[in-house]
This record gives C-alpha cells, structure tokens and sequence, in this order.
C-alpha cells in the first residue's frame, strides 16, 4: 500500500507541477441533489452531460457505478470513460490520478459521499472532487440528502439507519451549482418495487424501509435544504450579513452521541448566520480516558470542525463553571449540550452537569439534546478504572500508616488523647494521597488507618473489639473525615499536575513568539518553531520550507527519546508535497495518505504557504489543547517567515527605488548639464561652417579650442560614467602589482585638462621611491579626477599641491588647493554619486557629481579610504591611502 501511495503522491505533484506552470482558474461544482436512491439523479446527470457534449465541452466519465440497469448504461453509451484504479478492495475504485492527466473540461463523478478504499491518496471522495476543482475541472456529481452531515441524525430518525458516507455541509453549500432532481413519492415507490433501479439500490438498508410516510418526509427535508441553500447564497451576495447579536457554543465530549449534538448546534448556526464555536474542557480525568474515547474524541473535534466550528479548548476540573466562564467571556448567547436520560436517584447524589450549568449559568439560553448513551458510558468508564495499584504506591501506603502506627505509640505513652491519634493518621492518609498516583491507595489507607487506631488504641487492645458505645461513632467520623481529606488532596494534586502542565505549554508558546521575534534568517525561524514542537509533543518533526513554489531540502528534529525512524522517505516527501499544493492537513490522522508516519500542516498565512510541517505522531496523535498550541506555534512561524519576506521585498523595493532615483538623477543632468557643451560645440561648428574664411587666425583657434575642451569635458564625463558602473556591478577586477608612485602622478598629469597649465603643480614625496600595489590604471584616473577639480574651482595662478608619504604600511596621497573650499557640512556627502553642492565653475558647467564618486569606489577597491579636510588659509585637501608594496629580488 505505500508503494502504491509514493507513486500516487509523485503523480500528484507532476500534475500540479503542471497546474503551477499553467495558472487555472478553479473548477464549477455541479450537484444533482435528491431525496433517496431511485430519484433518477445518475440518468439525470448523463443526460445533462449528453447535451453539454453536443455543444462542444469535452465531456469525460470519471466514475459512474457498474450495474446493469439497461437505461444508465444507454446513456454512458457515446462518453469517454476513464478506466478505474485497481486496487486490492472489492470494487475498483476512481482513478484521480488518470483524471488529473486527462484534464476534460467536465469530468462526471458519482457518489460524492463515498467512502474510497484502502490504496487511495484520500479517504473521501468529495475530497477527490476537491482536488479536482483546484485543478481547474468542472465536476458533475450525485448526492442525497442523507449524505447531508448536519441532516444525517434526522434523516436516521425516519429510515432507521446512520449512514456513514457522509458530507460536510460546506461542500454542499459552496457548490456553484445544486439540481434538485424530484420524482413523487408513490412513483419512486412503484419504481423501486418494480426493478427500474440499480440493484444494489434496493439492498440497501435505508431502501427496505421506505414507505410512503418516510418518503414524503424525506422529499421535504430535501426541499427544504435546497431553499436555505439558495436563501444563504442570496445573503451572502446581498447587504443582509451575519446576525450579531446570536452566538452557538457546542460542547466537546467523547459520548457516541456527541455527533448527533453537533450537527444539531450546527444547523441551529446555520439558520441563525451566527458563529460557531465547538469547546471541549480538559479535565484532569483525562489521563485516565481509554483509547477508544479518545478516537471518538478526536473524531467529534474534526466533525465540528467540518461543520465550520471554530474549535476552543480550556482546563478545569469544574467542568459546568468552565463552560459558563468561556460563554460570558466569549459573548455565546446560546449552549448546545447532551443530558444523560439518567437521573437522580437520591436527594445526596450529584447534580448531572445539566443541572449545574443551568444553576451556574442562567442567563444563557440552554439548549439541551437527549443523550441516551451518555449513561452507558459513564458506567463503561468507571469499571475501566485500574483496581491493582502500582507496588510502588502500596509500599508507600504501608510506610505511610506504620509511621502514623510508630508516632501514635508515642503519643499513646506521652498521655495524648485519643484526638491526637486520629489526626496523625488523617494526616497519614493525606501524605498517601498526596504522593501515590492511585486514588485507591488513598481509600484503602482510609479504610486501614480506621481499622489500625481500632487495633491498637482502643480498649480491650491489640483486637477489633470495642467496650465502649461511642467508639463506632468516632470510627465513622474518622473515615469519613479521612476519606474526604484523601479525596481533597488527590484533586488538588490532580489541579496541581492539570495547571502545572498549561502553564508549561503557555510557557512554550510565549518563548516561541519571543525566540521568532529575534530570528532574521528562515533558517533559524524554522528551527526555533520544531526545537518548541519537539520540547511541547515530545516527538520527532521534520520541517520543509518552500522555494519558488517548491519545497527544500528536509531539516529532521529529533525528541530525547526517539526511535529513529526514518522521516523522509518519498512516502512521508509525497504527502509533504500534497500538502504543500492543497494547503490542507494530510498524513496520520486524516483521511488523505493517512498510511504515513507523520502528521504534515501547512505553515501558512491565510492561502500564502511558507512551508510544511511534519510531526511524528505514529498512534498518539496531540490531545485538544496540545493541537492548539501546535497550531498557535506554526501560526507564529509562519508570521515570522512571512515578516522576513516582507522585509526582504520592503529591501529589494528600497534598492530598486535607489537605482530609480539613480537613474533619474542621471538623465536629468545630462538632460541638462549636457546642454552646455553640446550647444558650445555644435555653435562653434556652425560658426566655422558659415564664417571661416571671414575668421581670423585667433578667433578660429578660439573656435577650435572650445570644440576640443567641450569634446574632452564629455569625454571624461562618459569614461567616468562607464567606470563607476563597472565598479558598483563589481565587474571590474583589480590587476594589483608594484608600481612607483611618482610615475603614476606623472602620468595622470599628463592626462589632466590643459587649463592645467594656468597652475603650478608641485610634485612631493617622503621618501623619494615610494612603491605601491595597486591597479596603476585605474589609480591614474583618481589622480586625474581629484587634479582636474582643482583646477575647476582654484583660481589661475594657485599653486596645486601633491604631497606623498609612507605610513607604514600604506602610503598616503595628499592634493591640496587654495580654491573656496568645501563647507563642513558638504564634506560628509562629497564623495556621494551625483552630488555637485552650490559651486558653479567659471565656465558655468556643471559638474555631474561622478568624478569623486569613482575615486572613492577605487580607493575603496583597494582596501583604502578617502577624506577631504580644509586647506590653511583655504581651500581643500583631499587625502587617499592605498596599500603599500615592495620588489622581491631573485637572484
């Protein structure tokens, strides 16, 4: 069978591989609805199919039940059929798998309440359909009224029979289509008495009770759903929203007939449009559940959960008390509960919880449904007890009361009342009850302190033979003084172990918010979530994060204890990937790949998955409150991850805003910086063009010498452009050797604007051969930028001065001008790209703020840095490192 389930798994993710690629709109669910098997509901959906067929839909049958019913088989004549999946049940069963590669437009499918076989990736097959819907398939389906869950107690009332093929109520109410299918009763009957229905139709059970009462009843219950159906969709696209002012509370419990009270309080919801709540109180007696109660448990919890319950869970051992606290806090205006047809036998005996919650909560209203089976229960309970307690607990006891026996021989000699005495054996059976785990320890010790203080310290002693008439009198009193201190003590350490265990699972999940608030890496905030998993379950958990759509690598947890087992196979890897592409719950414990060991949640934000979740909880699934700290925990996760993307994409939106603003900074200065050379060179070409031969010899050259600087200016402008995006991409790799510093400056003087010539340059170093390990190119064009903004700026006639000296093991290049200096509070942003301050050079060109952004970038490539500081009297210097080298000799 798990064979059988990794390949349905790895198929299933190639489909909706496929589906990820080629984004679908979801399916139309269609549903032809009827009151009882005959109706006509499968001839009725083929006929429609007939028709759809003939308009151009490509039409497939999925599954249409064999049988030998000349007219349904007729009319599955002319339709593709699907073949069924071959599996090892009794009758083959749907193939989903098949369905999902053959993608029709309309897919029949009949049966939506059937239960599928052992094999298939689902337990349901209205959870097939689903699947299919996701996928972008139209479906076409059957289903009667007593598949309704919320209607399927009162649909048993009148047949007789609890069906077990079974729908939840939003899968009725939330398809796009409902054909209510109708025949008369008395010719549904004729029908089925004359063999015009399916053969297996009239065998079942429900069938052999139909009458023409339970017929009519049946039709009118369907006719009625059908109504509030179409009543809820005309609310819910209308301005008429959900009543305020009601509020249902069912409570939880593992009773047989806890189902019935759910679907009850359910349809109660339902007609009120008021929210739901399902609360199951936790009590101390909860340990001692037997298994079964447990599954029934579990399985009322997720009926109320189909049911659309939002599920609740509280602690307590006053269970009436903690119910009504719940509904004041809560706002729940109405309580839903079973009563057990027992009642009280005697004035002493106790209060049902009926009964107390009335007293306790009389302001509500209190609905309360007849539970025949509660009674049954409780006595099946109480006779599960463990009546052999643990040898530990009866040592324990017996040193308990021969200790009380050692001080009561004590007291006896020192002239102690008799009092004394039995308040040293209460306080024995207190210690009993408080230190044993079996409350049978603290009733024998009860009983046996009773019959040891009748032994040993009354008259005649050493028998249990009384001479005086107010002994049995005092014997009664202390058991019962006894009997009630042990029961005390044994509830308090019940409430003690009860509170100790919520506060630690509090404690879990207030570490959890307060670990995930830290974390900045998904990695960290993953392994945080599963190390408050794997302290709160005590069981393994392998955790999954997405990428791109797809799940990584699996990160493996494992608790103190653990077996070892191996969590990744491509069993355990198929349902983490179905859950992944479903967003629902899958593996142990649910009715989709339930075969592996693992539990698998969506760590989710609403439909936004951010990975996937698997506990390992083989067959001791989480009770009710450990799940909801479970989910609390993924919930908390999943906000963590998804805060991080935001901060991710709130970061990649500021680096694309930059290079927005980049960008504009760049086309608005060159749209109109540019103007002043371009319009400078194109004037002067044209002046030469018109009049040349009408200039003379100065004014040509004038002419030409403005052409040439404008051409050079744009040309450095352009070289200066290309090189700080070749730096800032990091494109750019540094070819670092020995260079002489002195031959570097010289050659970027010679490269430096011809004005230059206006200034005396002076040329220092300290000492005379300085060597350095840099990229000689590109330190050449710092070197020329730094000069040729000296230039710009000083005025002619001031001397430029550039001084380098060895620190060490850096050497520093300092460039001095006497021109107007940079302002303090420029100097932090002068080296910024496209910062240009107030100056305007003689020329009236503006500069584009690249040149001293470049030099920056290289110094820094270099692994040094850059300052600007005032000149004395004025002006500025400019100050960069770089690291210093050496010659290596070889002889």
């Amino acid at each position: 069978m798990m064979k059988g389930l990794t390949e349905q798994g790895q198929q299933g993710a190639r489909n909706m591989e496929q589906l990820r690629r080629e984004p679908v709109e979801r399916g139309k669910l269609k549903i032809f609805f009827g009151y009882a098997a005959g109706v006509g509901k499968t001839c009725a959906m083929l006929r429609a199919a007939h028709q759809a067929k003939a308009r151009g839909v490509d039409v497939v049958v999925g599954c249409i039940e064999a049988h030998a019913q000349s007219q349904t088989a007729a009319l599955c004549r002319g339709l593709e059929q699907l073949p069924p999946q071959g599996l090892s049940g009794e009758r083959p069963e749907f193939d989903l798998d098949a369905a999902l590669c053959r993608r029709p437009q309309l897919l029949l499918v009949d049966e939506l309440a059937h239960i599928n076989g052992e094999g298939c990736r689902h337990a349901r097959r209205y959870q097939d359909v689903q699947e299919l819907l996701t996928a972008g398939i139209d479906v076409w389906t059957t289903v009667n009224v007593q598949h309704i869950e919320s209607l399927n107690d009162t649909v048993a009332s009148i047949t007789g029979v609890l069906v077990r093929e079974r729908i939840p109520d939003s899968v009725f109410d939330q398809a796009d289509q409902v054909e209510l299918v109708d025949i008369e009763p008395r010719d549904l009957l004729e029908r089925l008495n004359g063999g015009k229905t399916r053969r297996e139709e009239t065998l079942r059970p429900e069938v052999r009770f139909f009458n023409l009462e339970n017929l009519t009843a049946l039709r009118e219950i369907a006719l009625r759903r059908c109504a509030d159906r179409v009543n809820l969709r005309n609310r819910h696209t209308g301005s008429a929203g959900r009543r305020t002012d009601e509020h249902i509370l069912v409570c939880l419990s593992s009773s047989p007939s806890n189902a019935r009270i759910i679907r009850t309080a359910a349809r109660m919801a339902h007609a009120f449009r008021c929210p739901f709540t399902a609360l199951f109180v936790e009590t101390p007696a909860m340990s001692a559940m037997v298994e079964e109660d447990k599954r029934r448990l579990r399985d009322n919890t997720r009926l109320a959960r189909q049911l659309g319950a939002a599920i609740e869970t509280t602690c307590g051992e006053d269970v009436p008390y903690q119910i009504a606290e719940f509904a004041r806090l809560s706002g729940v205006t109405t309580i839903v509960i079973g009563r057990s047809t027992a009642t009280r036998k005697t004035v002493f005996s106790k209060p049902t919880l009926t009964d107390r919650l009335i007293s306790v909560a009389p302001e509500l209203d209190i609905h309360v449904i007849p539970d025949a089976a509660a009674g049954h229960r409780a006595a099946r309970t109480r006779r599960s007890v463990r009546l052999t307690p643990p040898l530990r607990d009866v040592g324990k006891s017996a040193l308990l009361l021969l200790a009380a026996t050692l001080i009561g021989y004590a007291f006896y000699a020192l002239g102690f009342t008799e009092a004394n005495i039995i308040t040293v054996y209460i306080l024995a059976v207190l210690l009993t009850s408080v230190t044993t785990t079996s409350r049978l320890c603290s009733l024998a010790a009860s009983v046996v302190s009773v019959l040891v203080f009748n032994f040993f310290f009354t008259v005649p002693r050493f028998t249990f033979r009384v001479y005086d008439r107010g002994y049995p009198a005092t014997f009664l009193i202390m058991l019962v003084a006894a009997l009630i201190t042990g029961s005390l003590a044994a509830r308090l350490k019940s409430s003690a172990r009860q509170a100790a265990q919520s506060a630690y699972r509090t404690r879990i999940l207030l570490e959890t918010n307060q670990l995930l608030q830290k974390e900045q890496d998904r990695l960290y905030v993953v392994s945080a979530a599963a190390g408050q998993l794997t302290k709160l379950l005590n069981k393994d958990v392998v955790m999954y994060l997405t990428e791109n759509g797809k799940l990584s690598a699996p990160s493996l947890f494992r608790a103190p204890d653990s077996a070892g087992e191996d969590l990744t196979t491509p069993e355990e890897t198929a349902a983490a990937e179905w859950v992944l592409r479903n967003n629902k719950h899958a593996g142990a414990t649910t009715d989709t790949l339930s075969g592996v060991r693992c539990l698998y949640l969506a760590i989710r934000v609403g439909e936004q998955v951010y990975g996937v979740a698997g506990i390992a909880v083989a067959d001791d699934p989480p009770d009710a409150f450990e799940n909801s700290v479970m989910l609390s925990i993924l919930g908390e996760c999943a906000l963590a991850l998804e805060n991080i993307q935001n901060a991710e994409e709130k970061e990649q939106a500021a680096i694309l805003a930059k290079n927005e603003q980049l960008r504009a900074n760049l086309l608005r200065a060159i749209s109109h910086d540019l103007r002043t050379p371009l319009t400078s060179i194109s004037g002067n070409a044209g002046n030469l063009l018109s009049n040349y031969q009408k200039m003379d010899d100065d004014a040509r050259t004038r002419a030409f010498a403005d052409i040439y600087g404008d051409s050079m200016w744009l040309i450095d402008l352009v070289e200066n452009l290309l090189a700080v995006t070749r730096i800032e991409e990091g494109r750019v790799s540094l070819n670092q050797s020995p260079q002489l510093m002195d031959e570097v400056i010289s050659e970027a003087l010679r490269h430096v604007d011809r004005r230059s010539r206006e200034h005396p340059i002076q040329v220092e170093s300290e000492p005379e051969i300085i060597l350095a390990r840099i990229d000689p190119r590109l330190v050449v064009q710092v070197v020329i930028n730094i000069v040729g903004n000296a230039v710009k700026y000083a005025p002619a006639g001031t001397p430029i001065r550039i001084r380098t000296e060895l620190r060490g093991d850096w050497v520093a290049v300092s460039i001095a001008d006497q021109g107007p200096g940079i302002p303090d509070g420029e100097k932090a942003r002068v080296f910024d790209m496209f910062y240009t301050g107030a100056n305007r050079i003689a020329d009236s060109r503006r500069s584009l703020g690249l040149g001293l952004a470049l030099c920056r970038s290289i110094v820094t490539a270099h692994g040094g840095a850059i300052t600007v500081s005032d000149n004395v009297p004025h002006g500025a210097v400019f100050t960069f490192t770089l690291p210093a080298g050496e010659v290596e000799l070889h002889e």
